[in-house]
Order: C-alpha cells, then sequence, then structure tokens
C-alpha cells in the first residue's frame, strides 16, 4: 500500500524506519503534547513493531511519512486500534494518528498526508467513522483534526491526563 501526495510518500513502515522513528519521537518539542516520558530502544521498537503488524492484522495501519525530494522519514500517520480503554463508542471505530518531526513543522506537511491518509480510508470498504484523541493544549493539532472534519466528542482522562476525543464520518459523496 502506498500513496504519493505532490512532496510525500506514504506507505506501511518497515524495520529500517527505526532510527528516524527515534529520533522522532525521542524529541522533546515533537512529543510534548504527547509525553515526557523519553522511549528506550525497547520501547521504540515496539511501537514500530505495532504499527508493521498492523496492516497484517486489520488491513490498515500507520504510514512511514516519506519526503519525495530527499527520501527522509518526516513523519508517522494513519490508522490504528491502540487499546486504549476509552470506552465501547470510543473503540469501536479506528483511531487516526498523526506525527511529524520537527523538520516538517510549518510545512503544510501535516496536512498535505493527513489529507491523503483520510482520502484513503474513506475510499475502504471499512473506512466511516474515526476517532482520535487530542491534548487540549495542541492548538495545531487540534486545528488540523477540524479541517479534517473531526468533530470533539468530550474530554476524557487517559493515562491520568485529561484528553479530548473526537470523531469523524466519512463525507458523504
Amino acid at each position: 500500500m502506498r500513496i504519493e501526495t505532490e512532496r510525500l510518500l506514504l506507505r506501511p513502515h518497515a524495520i529500517e524506519d527505526f532510527d528516524a522513528l527515534r529520533a522522532m519521537i525521542r524529541d522533546p518539542e515533537v512529543m510534548r503534547h504527547i509525553t515526557s516520558t523519553v522511549p528506550s530502544d525497547e520501547d521504540v521498537w515496539n511501537r514500530l513493531l505495532r504499527y508493521i503488524g498492523h496492516w497484517t492484522a486489520f488491513g490498515f495501519g500507520i504510514f512511514a511519512v516519506i519526503e519525495r525530494e530527499t527520501g527522509r522519514n518526516i513523519g508517522s500517520v494513519g490508522f490504528a486500534d491502540f487499546r486504549r480503554g476509552l470506552g465501547d463508542a470510543f473503540s469501536a471505530s479506528p483511531e487516526g494518528a498523526w506525527l511529524f518531526a520537527k523538520e516538517a513543522h510549518g510545512r503544510g506537511i501535516a496536512s498535505e498526508a493527513t489529507q491523503a491518509m483520510h482520502a484513503w480510508f474513506d475510499a475502504q470498504s471499512f473506512g466511516g467513522r474515526s476517532v482520535c484523541i487530542i491534548n487540549p493544549d495542541n492548538a495545531p493539532s487540534r486545528r488540523l483534526a477540524g479541517t479534517l472534519g473531526y468533530v470533539e466528542t468530550g474530554p476524557t482522562q487517559y493515562h491520568d491526563e485529561t484528553t479530548l476525543t473526537f470523531e469523524r464520518l466519512r463525507p458523504r459523496s
């Protein structure tokens, strides 16, 4: 599964993405709205394997975002079943997720990649409703979610922190 946009290639993660993923999720600026815990190599490895495994288990997953011009891995976007324990209504649908390396910030990369992943999702037989969670302080991600059609469904507690839940329905044709 590959999606190409003007500047990006979205493809399932591979083992070779470990170093780029590790650099991205160990960057405090990138992770400031997600966690302050610096992941170990084992944590990064398990995340990467979870990303890879989603494609086999569900037919959807998290894409690596590759900058076509440079070949650099600059993010991760897609859909997952993270089993967050946020209730049946939340867990009933794939969870949209996006995370970008610092060098992608402020360049429209997030918008380009997330629009492409949602267009792909909407075209799938399993496409339809998706959900996501966003830290209340993450204004850029909340704006992006709104642009993608997500509507806030309320606050919840996740890992002893307040987070916001959102849902998105497949746009009508």
